[in-house]
């Protein structure tokens, strides 16, 4: 998958958002087959466009909101998504988790913070593991310096697409802890950025 042929389905209520989203992803090179703000919609999208990646908002118009109409992707098409949202509570990221996405990011977002999820997001998908992550011995096989378990669920937190400030939450524990052990997961797997220590783990 090449960034040329790479397409992109925008679903997403707020037409500024989406015209933000529209402009950097095409800046990514790569091309944007529909914007939508309803499931209808983007369901008509899926098999008319047949896009390679969807970003969806949890929030959209009509009868299915957008982790229920992730649920349906994840069905029919095994296409990656990513949700940009603006709700973070408990509720919506535990119904959120159910579903699997490749990314999950808060509104406001920067382009940096969505341009690394959406490199993290195709990877992953070209390079699916079919017998998942690899254990926690596997990756300290591979490794002068063990990884602690804290930083094992933090690096599986981060291959799964979450931001540190949902993995703060989550572990309930400061954003400068949560950014302490992914200095030391990049060192220990002699990395420099979030991309770089997905395909590390993938490659394990």
């Amino acid at each position: 998958m090449t960034n040329n042929t790479t397409k992109v389905l925008i679903v997403e209520d707020e037409a500024l958002i989406a015209m933000d989203l529209e402009m950097i992803i095409e800046s990514m090179g790569f091309l944007v087959v529909g914007i939508v703000d309803n499931g209808d919609e983007a369901l008509d999208q899926l098999i008319t466009r047949q896009p390679d990646l969807i970003l969806l908002d949890v929030n959209i118009r009509g009868h299915k909101d957008g982790i229920e109409l992730a649920e349906i992707i994840k069905e029919r098409t095994k296409k990656p998504f990513i949700f940009i949202t603006s709700y973070a509570d408990k509720r919506t990221l535990d119904r959120a988790k159910q579903t699997l996405p490749y990314g999950y990011i808060l509104k406001p977002f920067s382009e940096q913070e969505l341009k690394a999820t959406i490199e993290i997001a195709l990877f992953r998908y070209a390079n699916e593991k079919t017998d998942g992550l690899p254990t926690i011995e596997e990756v300290n096989n591979n490794l002068i310096s063990d990884l602690t378990d804290k930083e094992y669920e933090i690096m599986t937190d981060i291959y799964n697409g979450l931001a540190n400030q949902q993995i703060a939450s989550k572990h309930y524990i400061s954003i400068n802890t949560v950014k302490t052990h992914v200095k030391n997961l990049y060192t220990k797997t002699d990395v420099n950025n979030r991309a770089a220590l997905v395909r590390w783990i993938s490659a394990q």
